[in-house]
């Protein structure tokens, strides 16, 4: 597969990189946005299985489903109207999403290809990545130095690092967004695997736009209460009016960190394989996401197509449309300061 990940786009090369432990656990990881490409766990056969979904070549990254793994930047999630003011001056960003500014835009850092070193920390493998997001850059303000690390450990976690610095003052909230299905990659869809969010309440959004109302909604009573362990599919085709507007969950969840540097945030699992995983992080929130857009028209590595509900995303992050809601955690990056933003996915097999 390693071959089929080398090309040059606008004179810099990709590549594929891969990650070892020594359970027999692997991640590949492309340079072409950050993309997790691949997490593949034993099964009690000691048989490879690949949890997250994906192509098997450069060629489908580039024309296919942009946020396949990628690593968003730099806002991840929406800006309403693709504007934002920050110290008396309005930003236009461009809008990728009807009236809406989505991950960062069409070159936003899903669509980039990052210098890569891989190296041992601590005796465990680890991929860094670097990129300089220039002044200007889908009109953001400042030149942005992004740093992220990605390292593979003996306990099966994923732990992801990512630093930035800036020149201007700037806005940010980066997030990875591997899509995952603990049945494997193509079978089927997610409804019957099951989710904790570690959450009281959610961003509820506005039809058509997807972006937040403003309202923390409690989600008791609700089915957005994952706050106990529940399938997915439960009141998923409910009269809920959030889930109706979404198509399924696309939602930022509140998460109760307690004033934690690092706090838990979700887990999932599969109760037909006993694959499972958790999801630790220092973010304020978390979108939840259900593959509604999938359609079945995406044939990923396996051969099989990503048919709708075919994944879920857990995205650790600040709240969406930040800049216009200022009740919510503050985005802002001032030069001097150094943007932080840790999350780990821990899995069990």
């Amino acid at each position: 597969m390693t071959d089929h990940f080398e090309t040059t786009i606008k004179g810099k090369k990709t590549r594929l990189f891969t990650l070892t432990n020594n359970n027999g656990m692997q991640v590949f990881i492309t340079n072409f946005g950050g993309k997790i490409v691949s997490i593949q766990l034993p099964d009690k056969q000691r048989k490879p299985v690949d949890v997250v979904l994906g192509y098997n070549n450069i060629r489908d990254y580039i024309h296919g489903n942009p946020f396949f793994g990628a690593l968003v930047g730099r806002y991840a999630n929406r800006i309403d109207k693709g504007e934002f003011m920050l110290d008396g001056e309005t930003y236009y960003l461009h809008k990728n999403y009807g009236n809406v500014h989505l991950h960062g835009g069409n070159n936003g850092f899903h669509n980039v290809v990052w210098d890569a070193e891989t190296r041992l920390i601590n005796g465990e493998q680890a991929l860094e990545l670097r990129y300089l997001s220039p002044d200007g850059e889908e009109n953001y303000p400042g030149n942005l130095q992004v740093d992220v690390i990605y390292r593979l450990t003996d306990e099966n976690a994923l732990k992801i690092e990512m630093h930035a610095e800036t020149d201007r003052p700037t806005i940010i909230n980066l997030t990875v967004h591997p899509f995952f299905n603990l049945a494997g990659e193509g079978n089927g869809t997610v409804l019957n695997q099951e989710v904790q969010i570690n959450a009281d309440r959610f961003t509820s959004v506005k039809s058509g736009s997807m972006v937040p109302d403003g309202s923390l909604r409690p989600v008791a009573d609700t089915p957005f209460d994952f706050r106990k362990f529940k399938s997915i599919g439960e009141g998923f085709f409910s009269d809920d009016e959030q889930l109706k507007i979404a198509q399924g969950y696309d939602h930022n969840f509140v998460l109760n960190n307690n004033n934690q540097d690092l706090c838990y945030a979700a887990a999932a699992r599969d109760p037909f394989s006993d694959r499972g995983l958790e999801v630790w992080t220092d973010q304020p929130g978390l979108q939840f996401y259900t593959g509604n857009a999938l359609d079945g028209n995406d044939t990923g590595k396996s051969g099989k197509p990503y048919l709708k509900y075919g994944a879920f995303c857990f995205e650790p992050q600040h709240f969406p449309d930040s800049p216009h809601h200022p009740a919510f955690p503050s985005v802002v990056l001032q030069p001097g300061e150094i943007y932080s933003h840790q999350s780990i996915f821990k899995f069990y097999f």
